[in-house]
């Protein structure tokens, strides 16, 4: 399988989410996901080609159907993304990117509570 750690394009996460919330489909499935205004099911079709020579889905064939489905977990995925993020806005530190939001008020202190209470729990040496 090819690197999972390309970036994806935002039409390209945006079939992703509904794979991986469909966990198996056919681009007809996936079209009707999608919101309106609806691509046209050959631009769909294009993507999902796109993201095969990606290595993040593949097909069974069924006749001359394919369906597809997710080889890259969402997980794994939002975790390298996030990295790459923190990495390219933030030089890489947690501490940086929540400052930021905690300076521009877009995080409250119920949700920095929170974070704290889910890193303690997930780090009890601390």
């Amino acid at each position: 399988m090819k690197s999972i750690f390309k970036p994806l394009t935002k039409a390209e996460e945006e079939i992703m989410q509904v794979l991986w919330k469909l966990e198996k489909a056919f681009v007809k499935h996936v079209v009707d996901e999608l919101p309106d205004p609806k691509p046209h099911y050959n631009t769909v079709s294009t993507i999902i080609k796109i993201l095969a020579d990606k290595g993040f889905v593949a097909h069974e064939s069924f006749g001359k159907s394919n369906r597809y489905y997710p080889l890259v977990r969402k997980e794994d995925y939002t975790k390298r993304s996030m990295k790459q993020f923190v990495k390219g806005y933030f030089e890489g530190s947690y501490t940086n990117m929540f400052s930021f939001f905690a300076k521009e008020k877009d995080i409250s202190i119920e949700d920095l509570e929170s974070i704290l209470k889910e890193l303690k729990s997930n780090n009890p040496k601390k």
